[in-house]
């Protein structure tokens, strides 16, 4: 056997230990939950004294497979294996079963069936809102079995039509939002006073704090559209311009990766606050066990 599969063998074991007294000691990953008008209302444990308040083994089970499925992910960490192969199979598989049934109630139930057969539509799926046939549907239906074609064996071209439809289409309306958002809106932001003064009681109060905030987007966009202007090359004048113009792109992608990076950061400490205070009871945040 090799030594680090004996190592992590050895972690295995430790761990199994560890949940076994874990759980007979001090007890973990149990939910207890109340009846409360026919519905199961969640109830810590610290409050389970009642006849009403009982163990749900479903949530707990819940809690358990959720738990276990988050640790086969984690063992990426240590190298690709079946665990991680198994819980990615997992959420690839219920996505995409969970997006289908969501895209098919939302979109196609009301906005295909519900209008090209109403009153089918209003009897099976949704009772009590019949509305008048709309008869151009069916041509999004006849594009649809077009997309679809492409899983048949032969005639596979017939989806290039509606797929070229969907892009050129996409492609024209939002080049006017783009054109807008990210072209005429971004020139408005940079029209901007260099000097800004404040009204103060009647008197104006030159402002220095927007004042420098404009000065500093000006430079910014200046600099930074030099050092991509590459008609000519960088010297003279134009070499310390284009490295302040390097030194804003800098700290923006630092600022945008920085971002990213905290938002993966609460997703995993979300997790841990998972796996160490739903399941193994170690922290209590919410104070849901005190005193037990």
């Amino acid at each position: 056997m090799k030594k680090q599969t004996l190592i992590w063998l050895l972690i295995f074991i430790c761990s199994g230990g560890f949940l076994v007294f874990r759980a007979t000691s001090h007890g973990m990953g149990e939910v207890y939950t109340q009846t409360v008008k026919g519905n199961e209302a969640f109830v810590p444990p610290r409050e389970i004294i009642g006849s009403d308040v009982h163990l749900n083994p479903f949530r707990t089970m819940g809690v358990w497979i959720a738990a276990g499925l988050t640790l086969c992910i984690f063992s990426f960490l240590y190298k690709d294996n079946p665990f991680y192969k198994f819980a990615e199979s997992i959420l690839i598989g219920i996505s995409a079963a969970y997006w289908m049934v969501v895209g098919v109630w939302t979109v196609m139930v009301p906005n295909l069936f519900g209008k090209i057969a109403p009153i089918t539509t209003a009897q099976i799926f949704t009772p009590g809102t019949i509305s008048a046939v709309e008869y151009y549907y069916y041509i999004p239906l006849v594009l649809g079995i077009m997309l679809i074609w492409r899983l048949a064996p032969r005639g596979g071209w017939i989806a290039r039509w509606p797929l070229a439809l969907i892009i050129g289409t996409t492609a024209g309306m939002r080049l006017v939002v783009y054109f807008e958002s990210d072209f005429l809106s971004q020139i408005n932001h940079t029209i901007l006073p260099l000097l800004v003064a404040t009204s103060d009681k009647g008197m104006y109060v030159f402002d220095w704090v927007k004042t420098l905030k404009n000065w500093t987007v000006l430079i910014g966009v200046l600099t930074t559209t030099i050092y991509f202007f590459f008609s000519a090359e960088h010297t003279g004048v134009l070499k310390p311009v284009s490295r302040v113009g390097i030194w804003f792109l800098m700290i923006t992608f630092g600022a945008a990766f920085g971002n990213t990076v905290m938002g993966r950061i609460t997703l995993l400490s979300q997790r841990f606050e998972f796996l160490l205070d739903d399941w193994l009871w170690i922290i209590d945040p919410l104070s849901n066990r005190l005193g037990m």
